[in-house]
């Protein structure tokens, strides 16, 4: 079996991410769930999380809880994405708390919990403009009146999502408004509805500038502590590392090529007309790396010189005329991620992964 394209996943660089976030979070009073769907839930990088003293996961599949399970690792977990009705049983059994925003859905936790003997938390999701998940505000009050009325479902919080779907940023008004209906459901409701928990890494930027809302008291952060970027702000975070997975493919071909197909150009396989920029006669190497791997425009060469020009299904092109060091058939070119690429890359069965710590 081939061992590239190889993920290189790099715990203590992962702990050391999770160690400066947590102190960040600690020190303005909130709490922080990571959240490890990113990388597929490596228990590897769970077990990492913990050591650096994260005390509450996230992930959004099922799957994925299953797998930490059976890994050992018993501590809280928080199911990110709103549950289908199909796996509400796993979800009350296997999880400690659920993000929500559909009544049925409310409903049938309420059903499975009392069979269990067990009182439920729910975390009840607002889209505050992102249009992700989320209960419309006008309807929070329907939904308030649906939870008073069930006795094996906890209202533990209410949530949003920022950045995530439509790329809102979140705001010192915005947040501002979610704490107000924090408020809002814990009068009307009269229980304790502790937690005001927000979304996104992109979240972070509000704490980092003394800005965030009091009143909100638990952040679920993935690719901050994963990536140590912040792409809904098209940022690297300077105080964290980003050289925490590192993407490595073979070359399979290198050789001297136009920069410009030759002939009528139509869209590629995957429904695209690509451009190109003539720059004469080029190095190009091919990588046995593709689309079915990662997605090729988040793959950031680690080396200067290098330039991904694209891909399709199973080859990576990339421009090395510009590489100040010789190169041949069978050499190894590195790449950090942006988090979509971090996830398909974890995901796929076609690269092969290996942990350092």
């Amino acid at each position: 079996m081939s061992m590239y394209p190889l993920l290189e996943v790099y715990l203590e660089k992962i702990k050391d991410n999770a160690y400066k976030v947590l102190d960040l979070c600690s020190s303005k009073g909130i709490d922080l769930v990571a959240v490890v769907k990113g990388c597929s839930a490596f228990p590897e990088v769970a077990i990492a999380l913990m050591d650096a003293g994260v005390r509450f996961l996230g992930d959004s599949r099922i799957q994925n809880v299953k797998k930490l399970r059976k890994a050992g690792i018993a501590g809280p977990i928080m199911l990110l994405r709103i549950p289908m009705l199909s796996e509400v049983k796993d979800v009350v059994e296997l999880v400690d708390v659920a993000l929500v925003s559909e009544i049925s859905v409310i409903k049938a936790i309420d059903y499975e919990a009392g069979k269990l003997g067990k009182r439920f938390r729910v975390v009840l999701m607002i889209d505050m403009g992102d249009l992700r998940e989320g209960v419309w505000p006008t309807n929070l009050l329907s939904y308030l009146d649906l939870i008073k009325g069930l006795k094996n479902v906890e209202l533990w919080g209410v949530g949003a999502n920022f950045g995530c779907f439509g790329g809102v940023l979140p705001t010192p008004e915005s947040v501002s408004m979610l704490v107000d209906y924090a408020s809002l459901a814990r009068e009307y409701t009269h229980f304790d509805v502790p937690i005001v928990s927000i979304g996104g890494t992109v979240a972070l930027f509000l704490l980092e500038n003394g800005v965030m809302p009091e009143g909100v008291n638990q952040l679920r952060i993935g690719e901050a502590i994963l990536l140590g970027r912040d792409a809904t702000r098209e940022r690297k975070i300077p105080y964290l590392r980003q050289d925490t997975f590192l993407l490595k493919a073979e070359i399979v071909e290198l050789k001297f090529k136009p920069s410009v197909p030759i002939g009528e150009i139509g869209v590629d396989a995957f429904g695209k007309k690509p451009q190109f920029v003539d720059k004469g006669v080029r190095r190009r190497a091919i990588l046995a790396l593709g689309k079915q791997d990662v997605i090729i425009d988040g793959l950031f060469p680690q080396a200067d010189g290098i330039e991904v020009l694209g891909g399709s299904s199973d080859h990576t092109v990339v421009d090395v005329t510009d590489f100040p060091n010789p190169l041949k058939v069978g050499d190894i070119i590195s790449f950090e991620l942006s988090y979509g690429a971090m996830l398909m890359a974890s995901t796929s069965p076609y690269v092969s992964k290996v942990f350092f710590s």
